[in-house]
């Protein structure tokens, strides 16, 4: 089985192999979409083919659309060169489950290729074309959270710039030159209030060019104009890890020949093929001035911004991201090299499952459209335990520092609007007195490891230097300068109440090997 446009002619192979072929006629679609795109999305990476990608093939397959997505890099050209325009634009998704099996279909909304940047004429010019189009409507980002950065110096490179949002700029430039026709950047990147960050990026760009004179008169205006270039927030949530070995086998013995994995030269790991995890979430601000595709109809929710706001928060807060840190520090402290395998310990379990329904759930974000225990009980049932999900502890502990004010602090400020009493709270200190411990460096065996790379990690080291991992009793005070820290926890944990109860708990996690797993079972068990 071959993936090209003629290799999926004939359907009976794959049917044979329980890969699903796209139920459109693609080539109209291809058609349609070249005489008139509504939808260009920028970042050609694994996530889209997986997640926006699939989302309107499913909106295609059910006859409420006819038009596809064009999709364009500005970062990694060799992704269009070898990922892309070998297979015609289809790639093959599996959908990883949690029972072990995988769901394999092919992805054929992605009618166009493209290469953003002037260098490629013949590809410049046909963004060109398509921002100009009246039909376009949107343009969308998976770009990652760097990809809105400006590079220094890049605004005074003229009309050239190097980053992607010098490079949306300048096409935005075209659009307002036929006409000044309204348009919606949708930024569907993992990051909070992303909007702000495409909105940002372009008036960096604009404005340095008009202070140039660079640009006519009134350009700088239809960029700030949200009525004309509109700037949604969106919540995404999807894992879709590398191409992996085991899917790659899988495929293999099926009869797909194009399963090898790709490694560009800037560290891109790409292939024919994505895999991904079956849960997935897209909450977007609905705030299209030009139109859009009916996403709504295969699954996309469209909300007022402070919905969208409240999803975040409910996610990052409460219903995922403070579980996956827990895991992460207990996990790496117990050897842990696998998410998937942590939850078969029923003390880690037990760690995330109390803390999120038991210590989280009374001061979660309610946002209306999604249910945050349907949401937490996905995350458990489904998501953390599913064996194809190659996700490491140890990738998750990157930048905790980071991460404890928004993930552990902003549920103590809630307990405190509310009035409720911290003091009966047990599972999320006993979190953040692991982190103490996992600053150490030293796992349960009494065995040194790195821990992850972080910005605060030599600073906030030499704060839990005089402790040792041994028996007997040892001066904890040295900890205060931790816990105290507004910039870590968001808050003084003192002030909150529970600096000498996480203090208490972390001279129990210090005290000798087999300490970690002593002290966890004792209070996840706790009644």
């Amino acid at each position: 089985m071959k993936l090209n446009t003629e290799g999926i002619k004939d359907p009976a192979p794959w049917q044979r192999a329980g890969i699903a072929l796209p139920r459109f006629d693609r080539a109209k679609v291809c058609e349609n979409t070249r005489k008139a795109p509504t939808w260009l999305h920028f970042g050609a990476g694994n996530i889209f083919r997986a997640f926006p990608a699939e989302v309107l093939q499913r909106l295609l397959e059910s006859g409420a659309y006819d038009k596809g997505v064009i999709v364009a890099e500005g970062f990694d050209y060799e992704i269009i060169h070898k990922a892309y325009r070998p297979f015609d634009g289809l790639s093959l998704l599996a959908v990883l489950k949690s029972d072990g099996s995988a769901e394999k279909k092919v992805i054929g909304s992605v009618t166009e290729s493209l290469k953003a940047d002037p260098a490629f004429p013949e590809d410049w010019a046909r963004l060109e074309e398509i921002f100009r189009a009246p039909s376009l409507q949107m343009v969308s980002f998976t770009i990652t959270e760097k990809g809105y950065a400006v590079p220094p110096g890049d605004t005074e490179r003229g009309l050239l710039p190097l980053g992607i949002m010098g490079k949306l700029t300048r096409l935005l430039l075209a659009r307002f030159e036929a006409g000044a026709r309204p348009v919606t950047l949708q930024s569907m990147d993992n990051c909070s209030h992303n909007g702000d960050k495409v909105r940002a990026g372009i008036l960096a760009y604009g404005r340095a060019w008009q202070e140039s004179g660079l640009v006519p008169e009134g350009f700088l205006s239809y960029l700030e104009d949200p009525g004309r270039v509109a700037c949604p927030w969106s919540m995404i949530d999807k894992i879709t890890p590398r191409p992996d070995g085991k899917i790659q086998k899988l495929l293999e013995e099926a009869g797909f020949e194009d399963s090898g994995v790709i490694v560009t030269e800037k560290n891109t790991y790409t292939a024919a093929f994505v895999n991904a995890e079956e849960t997935g979430y897209l909450v977007i601000e609905d705030n299209y001035p030009a139109g859009r595709p009916p996403l709504e109809l295969s699954g996309v929710l469209f909300a007022p911004r402070d919905t969208v706001d409240k999803v975040e928060k409910m996610k990052v807060c409460t219903c995922l991201n403070p579980l996956h840190t827990a895991m992460s520090l207990y996990g790496c402290l117990l050897g842990y090299e696998l998410i998937s395998a942590e939850m078969e310990d029923g003390d880690i379990r037990g760690l995330i499952t109390r803390m999120g329904y038991e210590e989280a759930m009374p001061v979660v974000v309610d946002p209306g459209v999604l249910k945050p225990r349907e949401f937490i009980d996905a995350v458990l049932t489904k998501r953390l335990p599913n064996p194809f999900m190659p996700d490491a502890p140890q990738r998750i502990a990157t930048d905790t520092s980071q991460k404890l004010a928004i993930r552990f602090g902003e549920t103590l400020k809630a307990y405190e609007r509310r009035g409720l009493p911290t003091e009966g709270l047990t599972l999320i200190p006993l979190v953040l007195a692991g982190y103490a411990r996992y600053l150490k460096g030293v796992d349960d065996k009494g065995q040194p490891f790195a821990p992850s790379p972080d910005p605060l990690l030599e600073e906030l080291q030499a704060l839990v230097a005089p402790l040792e991992v041994r028996q007997g009793p040892q001066d904890m005070g040295c900890l205060k300068a931790l816990f105290a820290r507004e910039d870590v926890f968001g808050l003084d944990l003192y002030e909150a109440g529970l600096g000498e109860k996480i203090e208490g708990m972390a001279a129990e996690l210090f005290a000798g090997p087999g300490a970690v797993r002593r002290t966890l079972h004792k209070y996840v068990n706790e009644k």
